[in-house]
């Protein structure tokens, strides 16, 4: 994990309820932890790193809540961003950072409920002993190129659209008790020198976070077959 931009996690912007990805700070340090919040860490192929609470029963849930996903950019992107010698009109205001994160919220959020829904498990609203509670944060987020409205017409290259840390976490809906937490960060579509814009950005994405909310409910199918889950 590429761990340059994960010092600490951006809790600006405005943002509310971002205690949830504040928590992911543990791991996000130099050397994670190889026990955290009572979960202990366990081998993953899916995600950089995976934490469980030993004796947890997986196998009794059928269907989730899933809570609007939280966004947070790098803390010095914006500064880092505009310092390098940008017009005022190239530069990201902070009403870009409320539109992207806004934009990302729901974007995330409706492709994690299409995952799970198509993946079997019905996405409801009211807790139940068979309802998984997931919550998502997507955090340190960058973004190479970001399109702005600005006047006249400006193409951006770049060989990725940037880059973002996933948190997941897992827990009881009854109880709260927290049973999983997952982190992963990647490069976005890191292949080859392309124009970025809105559109693009959107997309690349997108389909980062479709491969994510694919690999938690396919992880979540995995721990059944495991649980109880091993002390």
């Amino acid at each position: 994990m590429d761990r340059r931009h994960f010092t600490t996690l951006a809790l600006n912007a405005g943002l509310g309820g971002l205690a949830f990805a504040a928590a992911a700070r543990p791991a996000l340090a130099a050397k994670p932890p190889t026990e955290w919040d009572g979960l202990v860490k366990v081998k993953a192929k899916r995600f950089e790193l995976v934490y469980l609470r030993p004796g947890a029963d997986f196998r009794v849930y059928t269907k989730v809540i899933i809570d609007p996903t939280e966004i947070a950019f790098e803390k010095n992107w914006k500064r880092d961003y505009n310092s390098d010698n940008r017009s005022l009109s190239m530069q990201v205001s902070d009403k870009d950072i409320e539109r992207m994160s806004e934009e990302g919220r729901k974007g995330a959020t409706k492709i994690l409920v299409k995952a799970y829904t198509e993946g079997g498990y019905p996405v409801v609203t009211d807790p139940a002993p068979d309802v998984l509670r997931v919550r998502t944060a997507l955090v340190d987020i960058t973004v190479t190129a970001p399109d702005l409205d600005t006047p006249g017409i400006v193409r951006s290259y770049s060989r990725d659209a940037g880059g973002a840390t996933l948190v997941v976490e897992a827990r009881d809906s009854m109880t709260g008790q927290l049973l999983g937490r997952a982190v992963d960060s990647r490069t976005i579509d890191d292949f080859s020198m392309e124009w970025r814009n809105r559109v693009t950005n959107r997309q690349d994405f997108g389909n980062q976070v479709e491969t994510w909310a694919k690999n938690s409910v396919k992880g979540l199918n995995e721990l059944k077959s495991l649980s109880p889950i091993a002390g």
